[in-house]
């Protein structure tokens, strides 16, 4: 198995220590040499985790080894995330004897399940038992390959404690060249829907496109750029991953409603929930009413249909579109930009797309100069989402940084330059749970060790509290990761709900912080750093603390160690 994995490019295997994985264990320290490198975490969700942060930056798995079925349910919220996200991680776990008269007393029995995969199996694309050495080889090349072919996602494979651990009784076969166990080409949409999306778009009064997950390939980016430019096009970034530079003049995230009133053709790039894109949520009733007038036009492109389970319903609420195409979103841009950019143009649809650019980048000038004046207009003290956005921007606009996990309420995309697909690794939470950030920003940081790049985490303290045991893998590695504790000290965003109710209900709004304020005693989350060998400072209140905090907090970093700064921030209730 490990043979396999260096073969494969496995870098890293993070693992909490388990009994049920020892003989895999074993070998990675004393036969892999170091490839894979172990990583050593303290809880098999954030074992996961850091291999899900390090494909979002890669675009490769590394290994996550989970201890039999507790392990395995500690790591169900990080494999559930990865899932989600259609991110490659390969979870392997052990189990105790399948053959019972093998089995320890009691703690064997407690920990071997019929059958093991049963667990995670509606959330990961295959899962697999074998019960040989060379069915293992096959079970794992399988594995990696359905992991990496779009759309990605995490596989597991259990393997047998006595399988591990038996002596060979013949040698086990390993490919000697892995090109035939290549995964697919992209998927590809057919002609006809190519051309029939190029016409809708040609035609268009006012096109608009909108991108979630898209920028998972590296392409994406620069050809929506193309596209909205060819068009004169609005793109809306929905923050799924990088779409967009926010410096782009035709991005104009941020005014979603404005834009999307004026559409009549929307071509939607891996947007898995239309309605969450497309219409705006009222808290109190629970209602989306849509953004977009009737009768506009809607391309739908992606491979969520793929990936759709019975168990829980990633697949949304459906909405009724133009055009469906089933086809990766890169392609589909390769293939889109091939047609329209061999289209001739009459000199009036010229004028009128060069009249829309000229009008979309006035606006997004605009935009940027009020965000900006915003936050600069902010309070010094206490420290607000805008303000904290901006200084922790002056701190390293100098550096090659990557946001890792965060966002400061979408202040953070407003204020910072996002000039390049690899400054952003992707949304806070995939799943919708808690407990993902801090483990996926080590993960990345791990990816970018060595580089001189600064890896930033905007560090929700709810979120933090789930999984603080990261910051110990963090320092244990010398990682160069920033962690910038946002911390409202409290789980704010139940108290939205809570006020909602409240007024729906016709009851004080007042008790909204009861059983959610992170409070008394406020959590002293520095001190949580420094006892796990992070540096820590805070909680830092105004800014010019924070100013202070963040510059020797970044001279670590910069010299290869984590650091922590926790701020207190004021929401805006």
């Amino acid at each position: 198995i490990v043979a396999l994995l260096r073969l494969l490019g496995i870098r890293y295997a993070a693992l909490n220590p388990g009994a049920t994985f020892r003989g895999l264990h074993d070998s990675l320290v004393n036969y892999a040499a170091g490839l894979p490198q172990p990583v050593l975490c303290t809880h098999e969700e954030i074992a996961v985790a850091v291999a899900h942060g390090y494909a979002r930056v890669t675009g490769r798995p590394m290994a996550a080894l989970v201890h039999d079925v507790v392990g395995l349910q500690h790591a169900s919220m990080a494999i559930f995330n990865a899932w989600f996200d259609r991110e490659p991680v390969l979870v392997l776990g052990g189990t105790g004897p399948m053959d019972g008269t093998r089995r320890r007393p009691w703690i064997d029995w407690v920990h071997t399940a019929l059958v093991q995969g049963n667990l995670v199996r509606d959330f990961v694309k295959w899962d697999d038992q074998p019960a040989s050495p060379q069915a293992a080889v096959e079970a794992l090349l399988r594995a990696y390959r359905l992991a990496v072919t779009e759309p990605r996602g995490p596989v597991y494979l259990c393997f047998d404690v006595e399988l591990q651990e038996q002596p060979l009784a013949q040698p086990v076969a390993l490919p000697e060249d892995l090109e035939g166990f290549a995964p697919p080409r992209p998927v590809r949409a057919n002609a006809h829907d190519v051309e029939e999306a190029a016409r809708l778009l040609s035609q268009a009064r006012f096109p608009v496109i909108v991108a979630d997950f898209a920028g998972r390939s590296p392409q994406v980016p620069a050809r929506i750029a193309r596209l909205a430019e060819l068009l004169g096009a609005a793109v809306l970034d929905a923050g799924g991953r990088f779409n967009i530079a926010n410096t782009h003049p035709l991005d104009l995230s941020g005014a979603e409603a404005e834009v999307l009133q004026q559409a009549d053709v929307v071509l939607a790039l891996d947007v898995p929930d239309l309605l969450k894109v497309l219409g705006r949520v009222d808290r109190g009733t629970r209602r989306t009413q849509l953004l977009v007038p009737t009768g506009c036009r809607i391309i739908w492109v992606g491979l969520n249909e793929l990936s759709a389970r019975g168990w829980c319903s990633d697949f949304y609420l459906p909405l009724p579109v133009a055009l469906s195409v089933l086809a990766s979103p890169a392609a589909f841009l390769g293939d889109l930009l091939e047609i329209l950019e061999q289209q001739p143009q009459a000199a009036d649809i010229r004028e009128q797309r060069a009249a829309r650019r000229q009008q979309l980048a006035r606006r997004h000038d605009q935009l940027r100069a009020e965000w900006w004046q915003a936050a600069q207009a902010s309070p010094v003290e206490p420290i607000t989402p805008p303000r904290l956005a901006l200084e922790v921007w002056e701190a390293i606009r100098s550096t090659d940084w990557m946001l890792a996990c965060g966002s400061l309420y979408g202040w953070a995309r407003r204020i910072w330059e996002w000039d390049r697909p690899d400054r952003y690794g992707g949304c806070q939470d995939p799943g919708g749970g808690l407990g993902f950030g801090l483990g996926a920003s080590v993960g990345a940081a791990l990816a970018l060790k060595g580089t001189g790049r600064v890896v930033v985490d905007l560090q929700p303290d709810g979120d933090f509290l789930y999984t603080p045991g990261a910051l110990w893998t963090a320092a244990h590695l010398r990682l160069p990761l920033l962690v910038v504790m946002v911390n409202n000290r409290s789980y704010f965003n139940d108290e939205r709900h809570q006020e909602a109710v409240a007024r729906a209900r016709g009851r004080p709004v007042e008790t909204r912080t009861v059983a959610i304020s992170l409070d008394d005693p406020a959590p002293d989350l520095a001190q949580v750093a420094r006892g796990m060998g992070v540096w820590g400072e805070g909680p830092v209140r105004n800014a010019e603390q924070l100013r202070r905090a963040l510059a020797e907090a970044l001279r670590l970093v910069q010299q290869g160690y984590p650091a922590l700064v926790d701020v207190v921030v004021e929401m805006e209730r």
